[in-house]
């Protein structure tokens, strides 16, 4: 195995740690093992179907050669690369760009392996008529990639009609074709239906993969490779992870212990879970993982039609900032939440204070000192304060953190999702209630087929007088 791996960590969550009544026995292990088992091997047999084709992107060679080829030409061509999308068309993005790429990237043209990266995953007028004013002057030398399999979420859309009005005007028909790059569905959709007509050049939404497991697919490796990440490293770390997580050893496979005390702990009343990196490259990781254990385990009806109303609620944090801000409720508020600390073991680089002023000696603990392990004290120390409230705690542990253990992440936290929607006996790839927003959105928005939703909404879009204070 790599020397560059993620270790699931989960003795702080064990009754030695905290006690029977909030700590995991060793025959509730063997409880949770007993029952995780056999669908770690129904899982691996809905793999070997085809019924998750997620888990077989690792794998998949077409995907990263057509992504490299694209983004060599792309990094020859363009200055900026901006994505346009929402929740797993961007997220990923994001994180991958956090994670593997320089702070700075944008700003420092000696930091950075490609072009500026800006990703956009809202339609806030002022944020995006800000960039809008800056790019006006640079598009023939700043490439669009719209990512969104069908073409209609109106967010993506509402961002692709200004970019393309702004390139006819300006560009003309050829740099509207040359400076937009699709990733959508191959054969059918609105975007489809365009990218033909305009000749874009297009990559592949993956038939079968929701956004927010579709990070290891063209989705999520263009703008990677575009900005220098080494996306087979990122796809290896994905594949020895995929190893880890199909063992039917309960003990041995982090996936399913994850997926297990997180389950075993939502019976328990701990039905929030924080995710808090120590570590600013990890932070959006954990945004990427709100959304996926929030729209995948959060479920009105089981898979035999029941009312359960289920799911556990994702929380980000980051390890210091949000040890002065949100510390004091985890440890002394209610005692209803799971939390899994993000931890680096080697950083790419550290920075050694300075020596302590001779009038202020209190401060000598912290000369000649690394920020590596005063980052890393932190995290040990308020896990230390959290276990004495009898709160648990896991921990991903990053070796450093690079494409292959960013890659192990991901896979990690997907085959986690699959198996926890197992154990809750929900459909863990659906959203149904997001549809009914997206609808209502197209019905105030004057949506063909929408009129009878828009008078059902009318009454809600006058503010009532009577309780406005």
């Amino acid at each position: 195995m790599s020397a560059k791996n993620i270790h699931f960590y989960y003795k702080n969550v064990c009754e030695e740690i905290l006690g029977p009544e909030h700590g995991i026995t060793s025959g509730q292990f063997a409880d949770l093992a007993k029952k995780t088992t056999p669908l770690i091997e129904r899982l691996n047999q809905e793999r070997k179907s085809g019924k998750i084709p997620y888990r077989d992107l690792p794998y998949h060679s077409r995907y990263p050669k057509e992504v490299k080829e694209l983004a060599a030409r792309l990094q020859q061509e363009c200055e900026n690369f901006v994505v346009l999308g929402i929740g797993g068309s961007a997220l990923g993005n994001i994180a991958l760009q956090t994670a593997l790429n320089p702070y700075l990237y944008n700003l420092d043209s000696k930091q950075r392996k490609g072009p500026r990266l800006f990703v956009f995953d809202n339609v806030d007028p002022v944020q995006f008529g800000s960039f809008l004013d800056w790019i006006g002057d640079q598009l023939n030398k700043t490439v669009f990639n719209v990512i969104s399999k069908s073409g209609q979420t109106a967010e993506t859309a509402a961002q692709f009609l200004v970019i393309r009005q702004m390139l006819l005007e300006r560009l003309g028909p050829e740099g509207y074709k040359k400076q937009i790059v699709a990733t959508t569905d191959p054969k059918k959709g609105t975007l489809r239906a365009i990218t033909d007509k305009a000749g874009f050049r297009a990559l592949e939404v993956p038939d079968g993969v929701g956004g927010r497991f579709s990070v290891l697919s063209p989705v999520g490796l263009l703008s990677a490779a575009v900005c220098g990440i080494d996306i087979e490293a990122l796809l290896e770390g994905a594949r020895q992870m995929d190893e880890r997580v199909s063992r039917t050893d309960f003990f041995a496979n982090p996936a399913a212990l994850n997926a297990a005390i997180q389950w075993h702990y939502y019976q328990r009343g701990k039905r929030i879970s924080v995710m808090m990196p120590y570590c600013h490259a990890l932070k959006d990781l954990s945004d990427w993982y709100r959304q996926l254990w929030a729209e995948s385990l959060g479920k009105k009806t089981d898979l035999d039609g029941r009312a359960v109303f289920v799911g556990p609620t994702p929380v980000n944090a980051l390890g210091t900032t949000d040890q002065h801000s949100q510390v004091q409720l985890y440890r002394e508020g209610p005692n209803d939440k799971v939390f899994t600390f993000l931890q680096v073991r080697q950083f790419k680089r550290d920075v050694v204070m300075g020596d302590c002023p001779p009038e202020a000696p209190e401060l000598g603990y912290l000369a000649r000192a690394s920020m590596a392990k005063l980052l890393n004290s932190e995290k040990l120390a308020t896990e230390y304060a959290l276990i004495q409230d009898k709160r648990p705690c896991l921990t991903v542990i990053f070796d450093s953190v690079c494409p292959e253990t960013v890659g192990q992440f991901f896979y990690l936290y997907e085959v986690t999702t699959s198996l926890a929607g197992m154990l809750f006996h929900i459909n863990a790839y659906d959203q149904p209630a997001v549809e009914l927003g997206k609808e209502a959105t197209f019905a105030l928005m004057g949506r063909a087929g929408y009129e009878e939703m828009a008078k059902k909404i009318r009454p809600f879009q006058e503010t009532d007088s009577r309780y406005l204070v």
